[in-house]
């Protein structure tokens, strides 16, 4: 496998994980303590944001401070910007698709 190839299962294997893509973005706005990203995730569970907390800290995309509280990792800010721009492709692209 290529490494653009490689480089995009590995990034696909993340973001299309059900909870990710909005776990980073409430990073991404500021909620770094547990109870800050799980109360501005409307319908996710603690269990489920636990589980998916573990997950993102195993793949090296945040980690969590001695406070408790959890902070992206340089991989985790590019992800973000990733699904950021894909929102924004969405909004400027979606209108002209009927």
């Amino acid at each position: 496998m290529n490494a653009f190839k490689s480089g995009f299962v590995m990034i696909q294997d993340v973001i299309k994980l059900k909870w990710i893509p909005e776990i980073l973005s409430s990073m991404g706005n500021g909620h770094y303590s547990f109870q800050e990203i799980l109360d501005s995730i409307p319908y996710l569970s603690a269990v489920e944001l636990n589980r998916k907390l573990k997950v993102l800290q195993e793949r090296g995309i945040i980690h969590k401070l001695e406070d408790g509280e959890y902070k992206l990792r340089p991989f985790g800010d590019d992800l973000l910007h990733i699904l950021l721009h894909l929102q924004d492709l969405n909004e400027r692209y979606n209108k002209e698709v009927v």
